[in-house]
């Protein structure tokens, strides 16, 4: 039993972190957090669903013919930092210096090839000329002026691009004008979550960039409505102090700092389950901040995204009048298989092995229990070698078999059989999700409930020379929703433009 000090439980009333909670990371920190046991891959006729151009047609005329009667949202998670999109650029300028070494020289003798693009092609950054008009008369050579231009970019007396959120950096230009991705999220938004002219969108922040958001949008935001002829309500929400867990040392006690308080480290995009969770609407289209497109494309994945929402709002209406009649109670034996089958065939429901030796009331409550749930619809892009969760029959801890989205850290891949799974996997998931979060009453859920806490990750970490345990929770598309019912279908690759790397700003895909 761990004693908190009057300190320590001040400090978790602060936070809004019950006493409770923090025992429950502590008891995973010692069981440990078990790998996720892989059935098979999920592929195309079994898990994955693959639609030919005729049915895609007939989805999307589906979800535009009742479109105008539901609430749709897009919850875009945006509180990345762009820190990592420069690693290697911050690495170049700690370590080389132009009056000393030639660029050639310096890249043949680290081998740094992400400096060697992103110099050799820097012409095609959308901020190429931005920086040029501030550094060109200052750099003697072309060797000092790659070196003046990574430092414009990322110093703090320059444009600051180090500290920036994704979200607000330049990534694509059209003629003269850059545009950021949150202005692309507008335009995509304008396509297939509007309905009488309105879109409703959600952008969840890191609190140090409130202002900078706020700021783009009163910038681009009139712009965009104008050209789409689109009113846009935008809201915004910070990861929650209450969802940031606690780091344990090496015996599993509360971490401390050198000023007593105890070690909490933000949980993860996991986390951002209790922002979805305050939403509201219909249909919600997620999608992460750096993944846009450039105008030619946006036709095209606008309609994978009204292909996706058709499959949602197609099989939820079937779903939402198969629990209508459960509640009803007064049900036969041929309408509970009637429903068993949609929900086998349709949502992917496994069911337990007694379920055949129960009574009809037995079946009847598990029935009510498998279909009162939210809906997830997954696009699933081929795997082209990117990283990213994939797609798997799994079974759970209850030994219950159900379709998820699961990271390769998720995997003991030193299990020669569950190694042979992962490698069979034919897609991954490139975060496209339409989500379904109310009840046949309209009630929303409450999609706290929902949630696998096995599904999270620990890490051993560093703090101040000690050595810690750190815990994620369980991933936003993962285990958070690992309760849900869910449908993979396979999107096009257009759909799929990470910015990793500002060297990705360079793929064709970002290239006007």
């Amino acid at each position: 039993m761990i004693d908190f000090s009057q300190q320590d439980l001040e400090q978790l009333e602060q936070k809004g972190i019950s006493k409770e909670k923090v025992m429950g990371q502590i008891e995973t920190f010692k069981d440990g957090i078990p790998f996720v046991e892989l059935r098979k891959a999920a592929i195309v006729s079994d898990g994955i669903l693959r639609f030919s151009e005729k049915e895609e047609k007939e989805l999307i005329q589906y979800f535009e013919s009742v479109r105008g009667d539901l609430e749709l949202l897009k919850f875009v998670p945006a509180s990345g930092a762009a820190s990592r999109m420069f690693k290697a650029m911050f690495n170049f300028l700690d370590v080389y210096d132009p009056s000393k070494e030639k660029l050639s020289a310096y890249t043949e003798r680290t081998g740094d090839t992400a400096v060697q693009k992103f110099t050799f092609e820097m012409k095609d950054f959308p901020f190429y000329n931005q920086i040029m008009d501030r550094i060109s008369a200052k750099a003697k050579n072309s060797d000092e002026e790659a070196y003046l231009f990574v430092k414009e970019m990322l110093i703090e007396d320059g444009l600051n691009y180090g500290f920036y959120p994704k979200g607000l950096l330049p990534f694509h230009k059209y003629g003269t004008e850059s545009v950021t991705p949150f202005e692309e999220h507008l335009k995509e938004a304008a396509l297939y979550a509007k309905t009488e002219g309105k879109a409703n969108l959600h952008f969840t922040i890191s609190e140090q960039h409130d202002a900078m958001f706020k700021k783009e949008q009163a910038q681009a935001g009139p712009k965009i409505s104008k050209d789409t002829e689109t009113q846009f309500n935008i809201t915004y929400s910070n990861q929650k102090p209450s969802t940031d867990t606690i780091a344990v040392d090496m015996e599993n006690r509360p971490f401390k700092n050198n000023d007593g308080s105890i070690l909490f480290r933000p949980g993860g995009h996991g986390a951002l389950i209790e922002n979805l969770n305050d939403q509201d609407a219909d249909v919600i289209f997620i999608k992460n901040i750096d993944n846009v497109v450039i105008d030619d494309n946006l036709q095209e994945v606008a309609d994978s995204k009204k292909m996706l929402a058709g499959v949602l709002t197609k099989v939820q209406a079937k779903a939402f009048e198969y629990a209508k009649m459960l509640e009803h109670n007064s049900i036969s034996n041929e309408q509970l298989d009637e429903i068993k089958t949609f929900l086998e065939n349709k949502l992917n429901v496994r069911f337990p092995n007694d379920y055949t030796n129960l009574n009809l009331e037995g079946q009847v409550a598990v029935m009510k229990d498998k279909i009162n749930c939210p809906i997830r619809v997954c696009g699933m892009v081929k795997n082209e070698g990117e990283p990213g969760g994939g797609p798997f029959w799994i079974k759970d801890s209850e030994n219950d078999v159900s379709l998820q989205i699961i990271e390769s850290a998720q995997i003991d891949t030193s299990n020669k059989e569950q190694a042979a799974i992962l490698k069979n996997a034919t897609h991954f998931n490139p975060v496209d999700l339409i989500c379904g979060v109310r009840n046949h009453r309209g009630e929303k859920y409450n999609l706290l409930d929902f949630i696998d806490t096995k599904q999270g990750f620990i890490t051993e970490k560093t703090k101040e020379g000690k050595e810690l345990k750190a815990l994620e929770l369980p991933g936003l598309w993962n285990g958070a929703m690992a309760f849900w019912n869910t449908i993979f279908v396979e999107v096009p690759l257009v759909t799929f433009n990470p910015v990793k790397t500002v060297n990705d700003l360079l793929k064709p895909t970002h290239q006007v």
